[in-house]
């Protein structure tokens, strides 16, 4: 059976873009039905798009990777992952941005030997670099707390109306009170769905009692 050249591109969120090393793949020519994208963490292999490769992949195929970080960020998995693929599977492996981690020219025992240390070397600051990441959102997120910054989705309360939604409001809350109108036509003209308005008007009234 002939072989196969694969690529693995893989970001760390939806809202990245693979674009830049979907270019590179396709300037060596690779198939885009061959390259699998996943928008996963790189903390483990469970990945949809990676174990999809690994099925495809056949003895003499040949993996590029952009990166090893793109490869994953857990140096003890990129080790086993890379064994499995070399020696269980006998594909190949080249990651583009270091020439040393290339299976296909470093079969002799000192290449292989300095392909293994690079390869763990980059497999920890990898690592190294995910830990760093998320050390540097706690530290990031502390910091905001201790500031009394609000965290996650905005805040819903009477400020967050414009004037005219205020003046809405004021003139109409007496009377949805009474029930000379509905709920549904007091949220529908001051244009707010059903769960936003009843936190409008609780936080309303409690400002209405403080005053």
């Amino acid at each position: 059976m002939k072989s196969k050249t694969f690529a693995y591109i893989r970001v760390s969120t939806k809202d990245q873009n693979p674009d830049r090393q979907l270019y590179e793949m396709k300037q060596l020519e690779i198939n885009e039905r061959d390259i699998f994208i996943d928008k996963e963490s790189g903390k483990d292999f469970d990945r949809p798009q990676y174990q999809a490769l690994k099925q495809c992949l056949r003895e003499g195929d040949l993996l590029y990777i952009k990166s090893i970080d793109r490869f994953g960020r857990n140096s003890k998995e990129i080790k086993k992952e890379w064994e499995y693929i070399t020696q269980e599977i006998k594909a190949d492996i080249k990651v583009i941005d270091m020439p040393l981690l290339d299976t296909t020219q470093y079969k002799d025992t000192l290449g292989t030997f300095v392909s293994d240390l690079v390869l763990q070397v980059l497999s920890f600051v990898a690592e190294r670099e995910r830990e760093n990441i998320r050390q540097r959102q706690l530290e990031g997120i502390s910091v905001a707390k201790s500031k009394g910054k609000h965290l996650g989705r905005p805040r819903i309360n009477i400020n967050t109306l414009d004037k005219e939604q205020r003046l809405i409001l004021e003139m109409n809350y007496s009377k949805w009170i009474r029930k000379e109108i509905t709920a549904v036509q007091f949220f529908q003209m001051l244009g707010l769905k059903k769960n936003t308005f009843y936190k409008i008007i609780k936080d309303y009234a409690t400002h209405s009692v403080k005053q």
